[in-house]
Order: C-alpha cells, then structure tokens, then sequence
C-alpha cells in the first residue's frame, strides 16, 4: 500500500471510529444540505451547492428577507426542488429551527462572525456536519468550545478556507513537497483589502459597495455587523486567508506547530480619513467614531521547527488587493506581490523569474483536473474546490482536509493577537489545541488528486 494510501485509510478509519452509529450524512446518496446565512457570501456558497448532482440543498436560513428571497430565487433558477425556508419573519432563533429538520446531513454557516461558535456547537450536537466560513470563533474560550464539542460529538466541521485552493497557492504547495525551496525557513501572508467599501455604505440593497457611510443598523450587508468589529477589536481579525496556506506549507498541526505568538497594531486612521471624504465633512455621525483596529497590524508566529511567519492585516487604507505570500527557504523563494521566483542554481543569479513557467510545470492535481468545471466559480475558482472538498470529504466517509484542529488553531491567532497588542505587544505561548497529537498526526491535505 502507497503512503497516502495508508494515510488516507487510517485517517478514515479513525474518524468513523469515533461515531456510535452511522449517519445520514455517510449513507452514500445525495448529500441533504442546508445553508446558514444567505448574504453575498452565503449566495456565492449556494451556487456552488446548487449545480452539484450529489447534493440537494433541503433548507435555507436568514433573517433579512430579501436575502432570503434570492437565495430561494437562486435554487429555483437551478431547476432544483424548492428548500424549506427560515427566517422571514425575522427570527432570530430561526435557525436553530433549520437545525431540527429531519434528515439533514450538513449545514454551512455563513453568518456573521459571532454567531459562527454558537451554530457550529449547536450543528454538531444535533449531528449535522458543519462547513463553516472563516473564523471559528470570536474569543478563545469559543475555540476550545468548538473543538471540545466535534472531539466529543464526532461530527465533522471543515472550515471554508478557500484561499487554500488558489490556483498559485497549490502550485506552491507541490514546490514545497517536491523540495524546490529546500528546507523552509520563513513564510508570510496576509489579508490586504481594502474594505472601506465594504465597511460603510448607504442602507440601499441594491447598492451595498462603495455607496455610502453607514453602518451599524442603517447599513446594509457586512456594512450592518463587520464594522463594529473595527470599532470595538484590535487584532489580526481575518486570519485563515493567509496562514491557512502558510500552515499548510509547513504541516503545522501535522508535525510542527505555533510554539509563541505577537502582534503589533498601527495607528487608526483610515476609516475615519474615509467617512470624512466621503461623506463631504465631519458632520455624519461615523465621522465621530473612534476606531479601534489598528490600520496595519503586523503578526508573528514561530513554530516548533524553526521557521517563523509573519501576517498582516491591512483593510482600511487605499490599496490593491494582495495576499503578500512569501514562501523561502534554503534553496529559494516565491512572492505573490511581483509574481516572481528565485532558485538557487537554477534562476539568474540575484535576478527573480516570472511565477507563472514554474505554476504551469508544477500545477497541483486537483487543478489539472478540475480547472474547467471551477473557473466560473467565485475568487477564480477557489470557492468550487472548498465546497467540492467539504461534500466529497462527507461522501467518503474520510478526514475533512481542512479539520477542527485547524480551524481552531488559525482562527485563535485573533484573540490571542487582540491579547498581545492589549498587553504592549506581548510575547504569548500558543496553545496546543492538539494536546501532542501534532506529533504523530501526518498531512493529508491535497495529496495527488484528492480533495
């Protein structure tokens, strides 16, 4: 038996052992799916779900009707049976309603941040498999809870990472395992948006981007709950976008793991220099809002086996968007930002080479085989791999490929960086949320053309 082979089926083997019966979800028919949350993110999520044969989508759940609406409107256009609705009568608990249909097999929750622990634990205690978006929770008592209740329910949780599924990302990944970088040393991620648009806007639905100041109840979309985070937090707040690859690379969780962590926080000024421009004056009352989340907010991690990472989190400035990846190691490296490579022996000396030959010679599997059917997916395909990984994972019976210990350990860097900067920028040890299982747990992650 191959290596992965034996990886695969012990992995298997372990996560149905922990079940004390079969569930609806490893009976090998169409996978009965709900959706918690059917905003812009909820409704991207939804069209991967809809144009699959393996799945019926049995229940929707929001609290904004319109939302609601479409995301029924989205099913229908698919020419697939109509789900149960949730939530136009604006429920708060309506949720936990879509929780108790019959015959459920999995649920994704793409809701507001704070809501993500609370569904996830609720989910997994009725045994409905979770694919959850990005984060895991909100505090770090939220993370041990999330773990402690799949550790305890055997209920699979995924998160939703899609950034792990980008084209260069993978390619990458296949350079790391082939060893063109030689031996890893530092890595570098981040999440650099500028979300200025997407943190204020009129109110109007039709015009949720780049329309307004508002926030809070009079704004619409991630306008009505993402702000307030900035408001009230200062942190890495968006982790999983750019250590979710960089953990990858370097098996955190899987034979290494975050030993200590930092972070350091710029001054606020972005958004209130935004609402000030864009509102014309000082006047509206978001321009008297004081921001707590640093513009820039610059984290470090190191690992048990040497190599050290740093994150940035940059949302609130006029920028480009960029992940700012850096993979390097002994024998060379890989930036994003200038889409370019360097290695030893093989590129010019001191000259750095276009990305692209080396993607094309090293494209992961997954992509050579399923190019065509991702690219009218959301973010250039990704958002097809990770629903394609979270079905396909809950039809074999198998491991997710993004699993509990690393939604808790990439999602913790937020309170435990919000603690460091509260505490003058503070060293702190990282938990291990594995409890030593790090070192015997090997990676399964995209091997060949698996999910």
């Amino acid at each position: 038996m191959k290596r992965r082979e034996f990886i695969m089926a012990s992995a298997a083997l372990a996560a149905t052992s922990l079940l004390p019966e079969t569930p609806a979800w490893a009976r090998g028919r169409k996978m009965r799916m709900g959706v918690i949350g059917t905003g812009m993110r909820g409704q991207v999520l939804l069209k991967e779900l809809v144009r699959r044969d393996d799945v019926e989508v049995v229940a929707l759940c929001d609290i904004e009707p319109i939302m609601l609406g479409r995301a029924m409107d989205m099913v229908a256009k698919a020419g697939k049976p109509a789900p149960q609705a949730y939530g136009a009568d604006r429920d708060q608990n309506a949720w936990k309603r879509l929780l108790e249909q019959r015959g459920l097999d999995g649920v994704i929750i793409a809701t507001p941040w704070e809501l993500h622990a609370p569904m996830a634990i609720a989910a997994m205690q009725a045994k409905v498999a979770v694919g959850c978006e990005v984060v895991a929770g909100i505090t770090l008592q939220d993370h041990w809870d999330v773990l402690n209740t799949q550790l305890s329910t055997g209920t699979p949780y995924m998160l939703l990472e899609n950034v792990c599924y980008r084209r260069d990302v993978m390619a990458a990944l296949q350079m790391v395992r082939q060893g063109l970088f030689g031996e890893l040393v530092h890595l570098q991620g981040g999440y650099q948006h500028d979300l200025r648009g997407v943190k204020f806007n009129s109110g109007d639905p039709s015009q949720p981007y780049d329309s307004g100041v508002e926030f809070g109840a009079k704004g619409w979309s991630e306008a009505r709950w993402r702000t307030e985070h900035s408001v009230q937090r200062n942190g890495e707040l968006y982790p999983s976008h750019g250590i979710g690859p960089c953990a990858m690379y370097t098996g955190i969780n899987r034979g290494n793991r975050f030993t200590h962590i930092n972070a350091f926080a710029s001054k606020a000024r972005g958004l209130h220099d935004y609402t000030v421009a864009k509102s014309g004056g000082t006047t509206h009352p978001s321009t008297k809002v004081n921001f707590k989340l640093g513009d820039i907010v610059t984290t470090t991690l190191a690992c048990e086996n040497g190599e050290t990472i740093l994150l940035q989190h940059d949302t609130s400035l006029p920028r480009p968007y960029s992940m700012g990846f850096r993979v390097q190691g002994t024998k060379g490296l890989w930036m994003d930002v200038n889409h370019g490579i360097h290695i030893e022996g093989r590129s010019p000396p001191h000259q750095w080479e276009e990305f692209k030959t080396y993607q094309d010679q090293y494209e992961h599997p997954l992509w050579k085989q399923h190019a065509d059917t991702a690219a009218s997916a959301g973010h250039g395909g990704m958002d097809w791999f990770v629903i394609h990984a979270f079905i396909e994972a809950l039809k074999a019976k198998a491991p997710m490929p993004i699993d509990i210990y690393d939604a808790v350990t990439w999602s913790a860097i937020t309170p435990l960086s919000e603690q460091s900067i509260a505490n003058s920028f503070q060293t702190l040890e990282f938990p291990d949320f594995t409890k030593g299982l790090w070192q015997q747990r090997k990676p399964i992650f995209a091997f060949d053309g698996s999910y």
